[in-house]
């Protein structure tokens, strides 16, 4: 009887594991399929050729793909595991859902963890090296020439890494265990390599959702149709369409060889067909679309700021009073056996809401700034290192989203797998000082915001306005016209 209940048991497991494996591979074959198409939506048609340099870029297109699965994935890891712990507890007998258990749910986030380091420090430096490959002088041009010179280079920025990150710990912390503890290449120096990742996207994190919580209002007041408010549309197009007829008929009297004002005269008439567009779109919107649905979304999008901010707030008292609130600290009851949240299904359901709000604040965020505005794909004219710079980008904002949703008391849901186990989230000063940053920062970028008119009427009224004390060169609202072809005031 025992050796048949092993035997049944060994089954059982067997089965298991078959499950949960083909599991995995249909939610990552739907999500790989879906990056694909995007990518090839902003990959440049003209990098499509038929010899050496097109079986590299179709190389580096799937590894490109692979990743920005992965970073979708791990977007979907921390919503998929509250609402499965809502399921579990609602239908906790239920045949349908076997499926779905504890056992599946930690195995897709240590696959998550494995990806993510993989996809980080082997497969995007590979491909990028391997795209601007050429093969050693001497040797004979080809796939195995570039293939070898991109090995040697990953080798020498292994080497490159691994001192970095040898002398970073030897001013941290000098000690001969910590030290000797770095020979332990898979179990200490990989998931420390990963922690230290981890902390620059979440402080990568902490730089752009701020700005892109309060950017989200400019881009949906763009993507969508605002009140008409004391406006004649129709008297408005027709100033346009005389304008645009203008600007063609100088464009017709100009020669060839005066190219300079060609150029600028056709970006000019890009720019006014533009409006064009904008304005027959408002007339033709009906007028719930005017008057009901661009304030419901502004007054939603505010609501999700508020609420974000107030559980940032209410995490840092938290903080303050109760160790369990730390993202490292106590382990809770486990999948399936508690709600993580008072409010239930609702609770729950809301924090999943405002974990994919945060996500997208963060990208819109990461494309507003500066410095990596350069990286925004265009449609059909993105090249494969543009390319891999935006999977490499996503997949650090992607990865570290979980630990600070967590970090955020946006959720109570215990990170699992190699996502937990980082030493930096159990330093008190560390996680107060980023719920602190993070909350004052998304409250000065909102009144940023909403206070910009006013004080640009301030600087005109005192004469400061030539001193660009102002600066609102980001925002569409008052450094471009508006739809209506007239400058937005106060």
């Amino acid at each position: 009887m025992e050796g048949q209940d092993e035997v049944s048991a060994r089954e059982q497991h067997f089965h298991s594991q078959v499950r949960e494996s083909t599991i995995c591979f249909l939610l990552f074959a739907v999500l790989y399929i879906v990056s694909y198409f995007i990518i090839t939506r902003y990959k440049r048609k003209s990098d499509e050729q038929e010899d050496e340099d097109a079986i590299v870029n179709r190389i580096s297109l799937f590894l490109s793909t692979f990743t920005l699965a992965v970073s979708a994935g791990a977007v979907l890891l921390l919503p998929f595991s509250i609402i499965s712990n809502e399921i579990l507890l609602s239908f906790p007998q239920n045949y349908y859902i076997q499926w779905l258990n504890g056992s599946l749910i930690h195995g897709l986030w240590n696959l998550a963890s494995l990806f993510s380091n993989l996809c980080l420090f082997v497969l995007m430096p590979f491909a990028f090296f391997f795209l601007e490959s050429e093969g050693f002088a001497g040797l004979k041009r080809g796939i195995r020439a570039r293939i070898l010179e991109t090995l040697v280079m990953l080798i020498l920025l292994a080497l490159l890494i691994l001192g970095i990150v040898w002398v970073a710990l030897a001013l941290i912390d000098n000690d001969a265990a910590s030290m000797e503890s770095l020979y332990d290449l898979w179990d200490f120096y990989l998931p420390y390599l990963y922690s230290c990742i981890s902390l620059m996207g979440c402080l990568l994190l902490l730089l752009c959702t701020p700005v892109g919580l309060s950017r989200m209002f400019t881009v949906m007041g763009q993507l969508l149709v605002k009140p008409t408010i004391l406006e004649d549309l129709d008297e408005q197009i027709y100033i346009i369409t005389l304008e645009e007829e203008a600007i063609q008929r100088r464009l017709n009297g100009l020669s060839s060889s005066v190219e300079h004002n060609i150029t600028e005269l056709e970006q000019e008439l890009d720019n006014v067909k533009t409006l064009k567009t904008k304005l027959e779109r408002r007339k033709k919107a009906s007028a719930w679309e005017r008057n009901l649905v661009y304030p419901a979304v502004m007054v939603l999008l505010l609501i999700e700021t508020s609420i974000s901010v107030l559980l940032v707030a209410c995490n840092i008292l938290c903080l303050l009073v109760d160790e369990t609130a730390m993202p490292k600290g106590t382990r809770g009851p486990g999948i399936g056996n508690a709600s993580l949240s008072a409010f239930g299904f609702v609770g729950a359901a809301l924090e999943i809401i405002l974990i994919f709000y945060l996500m997208v604040s963060s990208v819109v965020g990461f494309y507003s700034l500066r410095f990596f505005g350069n990286f925004i794909p265009k449609k059909d004219d993105t090249t494969m290192t543009k390319i891999i710079g935006n999977c490499v980008s996503i997949l650090v904002l992607s990865s570290a989203l979980p630990v600070m949703s967590r970090t955020l008391g946006i959720t109570r849901f215990d990170l699992l797998g190699d996502f937990g186990r980082f030493n930096w989230l159990g330093n008190f000063y560390i996680v107060l000082s980023y719920n602190l940053l993070f909350a004052i920062m998304t409250t000065l970028c909102l009144v940023r915001k909403f206070t910009s008119a006013v004080r640009e009427e301030l600087f005109k009224a005192l004469g400061l306005h030539k001193l660009h004390l102002s600066d609102t060169s980001r925002d569409s609202e008052t450094t471009k016209p508006s739809a209506n072809g007239h400058q937005k005031a106060l």
